[in-house]
């Protein structure tokens, strides 16, 4: 029996009847090499070295990715802390009416300003101490000056709130640096010391006329000698006035301003003298003024503290003060139980040559107040 004939499906090749994949040899082969997988080629080695490249840069940039979404996270979970903090304190928001507390009218204050240490007429060249401060007589003069203004401004300021019908104006020695260091003083000094007390006592009259003309308070004036005034190598304790040129200065300004009633001149006799304020009241402070140098200090550890606080705990066995007020030091400095002034002339080759402190010149005020003692400190700058 004859096979029948047709046609390939993908080629016009002639087919058996019995061909049942209706493919011709050459189409079917074609079309299993088609589907059968190819066999792998092997890659060159700069195609696996682009390849490892890529993948170890796809693992940086996943890295910084997960790094920069964690950190995303830690910032979403503190700004959702904060800003649970800020719905606690919004809800809880109670605020308390304050409202300004007027003086009542009742309350007064005595001002205590301390001078000391002007040594008027000692010279400091700017280049003795590398430029940190220069002194001569008519520097002198514009400090003493600017020392009035600004204490009377201070005790102005005071005033807005209570009342001071009382200052102590505590004059507390070294106005004069004088000849104690001998040839060396003699040679650099502006003045002789008795023409430089002088020139001082007239500072100072001038400066108490202001301060009387410009308030209505009552002056008391503690004067005490410092050493520099002494006509004498040596300090002598026992008879210090009479061997000291301010002595003589303090009993001249007291006699200039004899017929003033406002003003209560405290020469002191001996080394300490005491003012006593509001006895009775509960701001009662007595204060111990003095020079300062008896309190023996020989640039150690912890500055004038420890020697000073000594030298009030022997003198309070004998006399109680709640105040040491003094100069000497060229410092200011607040001990709680007492107060050292500063200087008017500054910082000067001594000082450099002792390694003391540098501290631009100043004078010092305080406030007692009837109700609460002292209650405020402040420099009186003068540069």
């Amino acid at each position: 029996m004859k096979k029948s004939e047709r046609t390939c499906l993908m080629c016009p090749a002639k087919l058996y009847s019995d061909n049942q994949s209706g493919l011709c040899r050459p189409c079917f082969d074609g079309r299993i090499a088609a589907v059968q997988p190819a066999t792998p080629v092997e890659p060159t080695p700069a195609e696996t070295l682009a390849t490892d490249r890529e993948k170890r840069k796809l693992q940086d940039e996943n890295a910084r990715l997960k790094a920069r979404y964690n950190e995303s996270l830690k910032t979403i979970e503190a700004q959702e802390h904060d800003l649970r903090a800020m719905n606690v304190l919004s809800s809880g928001q109670a605020p308390v009416e304050i409202v300004p507390k007027l003086g009542q009218g009742d309350n007064e204050g005595t001002a205590v300003i301390v001078l000391s240490d002007w040594h008027c007429e000692e010279i400091v060249a700017p280049g003795s101490i590398n430029g940190l401060n220069e002194y001569s007589l008519d520097i002198c003069t514009t400090r003493a000056t600017k020392t009035f203004q600004a204490a009377l401004n201070l005790v102005q300021l005071l005033e807005e709130r209570i009342e001071i019908p009382d200052i102590v104006l505590a004059l507390l020695g070294d106005f004069i640096t004088g000849n104690i260091h001998g040839e060396e003083n003699a040679e650099t000094n502006a003045l002789q010391p008795t023409h430089a007390t002088v020139f001082a006592m007239n500072l100072l009259i001038s400066g108490i006329q202001f301060l009387l003309d410009h308030t209505g308070a009552q002056f008391t004036i503690p004067c005490h000698s410092g050493n520099h005034s002494r006509t004498t190598i040596k300090t002598r304790f026992g008879a210090e006035n009479g061997h000291s040129l301010e002595y003589l200065m303090y009993l001249t300004l007291a006699a200039h301003f004899r017929n003033e009633p406002r003003v209560t001149f405290l020469i002191a006799d001996g080394m300490h003298s005491y003012v006593d304020l509001y006895a009775g009241q509960p701001g009662a402070t007595t204060i111990r003024f003095h020079h300062g140098h008896a309190v023996k200090y020989g640039g150690g550890v912890g500055g004038i503290y420890i020697p000073v606080n000594k030298a009030i705990a022997q003198w309070s066995k004998a006399r109680h003060a709640d105040l040491d007020v003094f100069g000497h030091f060229h410092q200011m400095r607040d001990g709680g139980n007492f107060l050292c002034n500063g200087s008017l002339i500054g910082y000067n080759t001594f000082a450099l040559s002792i390694k003391a402190d540098y501290e631009k010149p100043r004078q010092l005020l305080f406030l007692i107040d009837r109700k609460r003692g002292r209650t405020c400190t402040w420099p009186i700058l003068v540069k």
